[in-house]
């Protein structure tokens, strides 16, 4: 049996996908798989089960990509496409059964949404699949970590829903302070390769002997690798926050002008915190559409501190009542 999976450009959207594939596998084991997406979320596939390959499409102009993807596979034979990016693609494939999505409900989470789609309720959760290798290079960098461990990631694709820096270097001091929740853990920061001078205040506000940082110098399986071994993560709406969800570490999301009814950190211990002011409010008093101002002033430090710190409380008690 084999699958076509057709997914995001964007990382956030593509893990999100990942539940998909999962119910893929576990229904039909065996499935053999052909995944396609955009270049910054093919590595998080690299490790799925019975993968034949992956098929990067960068954009290209008048549809480019599209022309490219169906070259590579019209000669095979598909028993299913799932097609969640709307394209007309499944159509014109030979194969027995198309998926696809269109367009998005809005009174739903992503998720859910792709759980009504395979027409299974509640959806599975997502999967990333982490090989050996990827693994091994997290022991090599968390090895001398003896406490607890803090992931950061203050940056995003966009400033508007970017955390202000001197606010995430507060509740870091605050959170690993004496006597908190996280004292003295070990902080790696995290982001894409082109969002490190971004991350910088950030980076040096913690002690050099309780610090590391991975801005694109290792693959995205060592991060998820780390990132099942955190005792918090706590980050801007971003695909890491998402990567983040999935490895079941405690994930404090921070929302403002995005919809965490639809992105919130979908998982047992995912929780989403927004700033004050709601999603509608900030967009109606931003300057502009086009502006580059900073949307995410009503989210204080103590209120995101005081989220952090019941998330960590709470996951230890429940570790704790099933040891």
């Amino acid at each position: 049996m084999r699958l076509l999976f057709i997914t995001s450009n964007r990382l956030g959207d593509a893990v999100l996908s990942t539940a998909v594939l999962r119910h893929y596998i576990q229904t039909f084991p065996g499935i053999r798989i052909t995944v396609a997406c955009g270049p910054v979320a093919a590595p998080i596939f690299k490790a799925v089960p019975n993968l034949d390959g992956i098929i990067e499409m960068p954009k290209q102009k008048r549809g480019g990509h599209w022309w490219k993807l169906w070259k590579s596979v019209v000669l095979n034979w598909w028993d299913v496409i799932v097609d969640l990016r709307g394209s007309a693609t499944a159509y014109v494939l030979p194969g027995t059964r198309r998926v696809v999505l269109k367009g998005n409900d809005d009174s739903l989470h992503r998720l859910e949404q792709l759980g009504a789609l395979m027409k299974v309720s509640p959806p599975p959760l997502p999967k990333i699949w982490i090989d050996q290798e990827s693994r091994d290079r997290a022991d090599t960098l968390l090895g001398n970590v003896k406490g607890s461990l803090l992931i950061v990631g203050p940056t995003s694709n966009w400033v508007g829903k970017t955390w202000h820096k001197e606010r995430f270097i507060e509740t870091i001091a605050t959170l690993t302070g004496k006597g908190a929740v996280l004292e003295d853990a070990h902080v790696l920061v995290v982001g894409a390769p082109n969002e490190r001078d971004m991350a910088e205040e950030v980076i040096k506000s913690v002690p050099e002997e309780r610090r590391s940082e991975i801005f694109g110098t290792e693959s995205l399986l060592t991060v998820m690798a780390c990132l099942e071994r955190a005792d918090l993560y706590l980050g801007n709406d971003s695909g890491l926050m998402h990567m983040a969800a999935a490895s079941g570490c405690p994930t404090l999301g921070l929302f403002g002008p995005s919809r965490d009814e639809h992105y919130r950190p979908f998982a047992k211990w995912g929780r989403a915190i927004r700033t004050d002011w709601s999603y509608d409010k900030i967009i109606a008093n931003r300057t502009s559409r086009f502006s580059q101002e900073n949307l995410m002033e009503t989210l204080p430090v103590e209120k995101v501190v005081k989220a952090a710190t019941e998330l960590v409380t709470e996951h230890r008690l429940a570790g704790k009542n099933n040891d």
